[in-house]
């Protein structure tokens, strides 16, 4: 009777492992086509990205593929929380290693520029232009870009405290920093690298610092 109990308890604890190893595999793959959509977004754009292209990419059959993701669309929305999740998680690490000093502006700005000409927020700006004309990828992506933009503005609170009590101060940096990284990440996509960049971020490095000043003034 133990021996039987005990075997049949062997035999249960082993089912649980195919299982668990199966999950684990299911969860591989699925990383695997989000990997792949995302460099097709890269490399041959939203519209020129086909699920036959994606199942190439990562090594799967079509048919495997859309075992785990039925369509498109669904690949498309996955491959976005995917997407979103690595941006955030990157860029509140180079965020927290911006040291509190007189030059934390040019360093938080030098960061947010590698942050830009990487390859995730190159798909993330193929997806948003594809997106002005696509009512549903849009509604995919607005989400994750608050989210993404409420974070931003938590950490820059944490990096700037001045500006805690001059909101003002601080919308005007934000909008400052985004629209000229988005500018500048356009312009490393279409261009490449210019020297022109450079002289971009040190004057607006010099903004930031004075809205900075401005904000301790007001506090005085």
């Amino acid at each position: 009777m133990n021996k039987s109990k005990q075997s049949s308890g062997s035999r249960g604890a082993d089912a649980k492992e195919p299982a668990g190893w199966q999950a684990q595999k299911s969860a591989s793959t699925r990383q695997q086509i989000l990997e792949a959509a995302l460099g097709c977004f890269v490399d041959v754009g939203y519209a020129g990205t086909t699920t036959t292209l994606i199942a190439e990419r990562a090594g799967l059959s079509r048919g495997a593929m859309l075992h785990h993701f039925p369509s498109k669309i669904d690949i498309v929305r996955a491959a976005v929380e995917y997407l979103h999740a690595k941006r955030l998680k990157a860029f509140q690490k180079s965020i927290e290693r911006v040291p509190l000093g007189d030059d934390r502006s040019r360093k938080a700005l030098d960061l947010c520029l590698d942050h830009v000409r990487h390859p995730m927020y190159v798909a993330f700006l193929e997806l948003w232009m594809a997106a002005r004309t696509d009512p549903k990828l849009h509604s995919i992506l607005l989400p994750t870009q608050q989210a993404f933009e409420h974070e931003w503005h938590r950490m820059a609170i944490a990096l700037w405290p001045e500006w805690r009590e001059s909101p003002a101060n601080l919308a005007v940096a934000l909008d400052l920093m985004r629209y000229v990284m988005d500018g500048l990440a356009v312009r490393f996509v279409t261009h490449g690298t210019r020297e022109q960049e450079m002289r971009t971020i040190d004057f607006l490095d010099q903004q930031i610092r004075a809205l900075s000043k401005a904000s301790l003034s007001h506090q005085r």
